[in-house]
This record gives C-alpha cells, sequence and structure tokens, in this order.
C-alpha cells in the first residue's frame, strides 16, 4: 500500500538523490508551488529534474530558475526533448528532415541548432514529423499535418509523451502524447523518447552515478513518472496536486482514490504520495 506522508523531508535521508518532475510538481507553468521552493531548499540530498520537456535542459534549467528555484539545487537537468537531440548528434537517429509541431514559435528553431537537421514546414518533403509541443488553445492544425504524414507513412518522433498537463488554477491541457499515441493507434510508427520509457530514467541514474535503489522519482503522473520510475527500479512519490488534483476533492479517500487511478492508467501504486511539495 502507498504510504502517506506529510513532507518530503521525512523520507529524503533514504535516498542518495531525489529526482522530481517539473510540471505539476515544481510549478504549474506559470509560477512555483507555494512552498516548493521552501521545501527543496531545506533538504539536504542531490536533487535532480526528469521533464518530459521537447525542449533541450538548458532552456528548461533557465525557466526554473526565473521562477524561484536556486539553478544550484538542481546537479541535473535532463530533458525528453534532449535525449532526442544527443541521439541525433551521436548518430544514433539519422533523420535529417524534419517537420516540426511545437507550442511556440522558434522552439523548434533553437531546439535544432547544432545539429544541421533541415526544418520544413511540409510533412511529404520531411523524413519525420517531431511533435515537441502543442499551443494551451488544442492541437490546432497539428491534426491536419499528422493525417498527411500517416497516410504517408512518415514516422513521428515524440518529445513529449505526456497526454496532458497541468496548468495554472487547476485546468489541464492537451499534451502531445495524446496525439502521439492516437498517431499510433491508427497504425502510425511513432518513437517516443521520455518518461515512462527507460532510456532517460538510466541516462538520470547515470549522470547522477547513483544506484536504481537509491532514487526516488517524484512526480504526478502515474502513467509516466510513478510507471516510469517503478520500471526503473527506483521507489517513486505520487503528488495528488498535479494533474489529478480534481480526484482527491471533496474528502475523497487518499489510498483509495491513488489505487482507482492507477488502475485506469495501468500503472504499479506509489512507494510513496504527499499532496504537494512541502
Amino acid at each position: 500500500m502507498t504510504q502517506v506522508i506529510e513532507s518530503l523531508s521525512e523520507i529524503s535521508d533514504r535516498f542518495d538523490a531525489i529526482v522530481l518532475d517539473q510540471w505539476g510538481v515544481l510549478h504549474d507553468g506559470t509560477s512555483p508551488y507555494p512552498g516548493a521552493v521552501a521545501a527543496l531548499e531545506a533538504l539536504n540530498t542531490r536533487l535532480a529534474v526528469l521533464s518530459n520537456s521537447g525542449k533541450r535542459s538548458d532552456p528548461n534549467a533557465r525557466r526554473i530558475a526565473d521562477m524561484g528555484f536556486d539553478a544550484r539545487l538542481f546537479e541535473v537537468v535532463m530533458t525528453s526533448g534532449e535525449a532526442l537531440w544527443q541521439d541525433i548528434a551521436s548518430g544514433r537517429v539519422g533523420h535529417c528532415s524534419l517537420c516540426p509541431i511545437t507550442r511556440g514559435a522558434g522552439d523548434a528553431e533553437t531546439w535544432a541548432e547544432g545539429l544541421g537537421v533541415t526544418l520544413t514546414q511540409n510533412p511529404t518533403q520531411a523524413d519525420a514529423i517531431l511533435l515537441m509541443g502543442l499551443p494551451d488553445d488544442g492541437p490546432g492544425a497539428a491534426e491536419d499535418v499528422l493525417e498527411i504524414a500517416r497516410a504517408k507513412g512518415i514516422p513521428l518522433l515524440c518529445t513529449n509523451p505526456d497526454r496532458a498537463s497541468p496548468r495554472a488554477g487547476g485546468a489541464t491541457v492537451v499534451s502531445p502524447g495524446a496525439l502521439a499515441h492516437a498517431y499510433q493507434d491508427a497504425g502510425g510508427e511513432v518513437e517516443f523518447y521520455g518518461k515512462p520509457h527507460g532510456p532517460v530514467f538510466d541516462a538520470v541514474a547515470h549522470a547522477l552515478g547513483a544506484e536504481p535503489e537509491r532514487l526516488l522519482m517524484v512526480g504526478d503522473s502515474l502513467e509516466h513518472d510513478i510507471a516510469g520510475g517503478h520500471g526503473a527500479g527506483w521507489a517513486t512519490l505520487f503528488i495528488r496536486g498535479g494533474l489529478h488534483a480534481g480526484a482527491f476533492a471533496d474528502g475523497a479517500d487518499t489510498t483509495q482514490t491513488i489505487a482507482d487511478l492507477a488502475a485506469l492508467d495501468g500503472a504499479p501504486l506509489p512507494t510513496y504520495t504527499l499532496d504537494q511539495l512541502r
């Protein structure tokens, strides 16, 4: 059964390092969650961030710092976008012409710096579709691009496997993983980068020089953070106040609700749970 705790400090000394998700754990995309900065500053434990962000590590590290988290808190910041960039740079992935789908203008151009790949807005001229992000107001034209690509048999690289993401005020928005899974279900070829897939967990563990049983994954997604951490052999901590906050309203039984949500997602039970970082 999942152990309910009241603060991260209760268990921090059991681990060599604590790895945290970004959205839904540290911040809501706009500002830090109350108490999150102070909670991490009070720990005497090595910290890292593992985020399903289509952008590279450096822009994410800057965003976290701009929200008030001291950059020195985090020994490692790893993103799914960084993992794909490294694979292309090393030649493990051979695509050289990509049609990007992004949340904001210029995101793909910034991500591709130093790679020597060609970016095109015409999916029929691409070796692969690069699905980095989506505007908060919905998929929009992305679905049309993906329909053309699927009909042509063009593979999809998804650097954000999340199906939904939390935003300010308790809202959630559709995330790239939802479209990528639909693409796959319709017969399209998809390669996912990020949680819950093992390579990003292995990369963080290697960067920290820590054994799996001495690592804790903290996240608000049972499907991605908790399942991925469990699969990597890590302990896991589920944050209830992020993506699934609505399920815990009105006095819902904590452990039973977690069990129900995990069953829906086909995810294992987390080792611990906490309402929010404190």
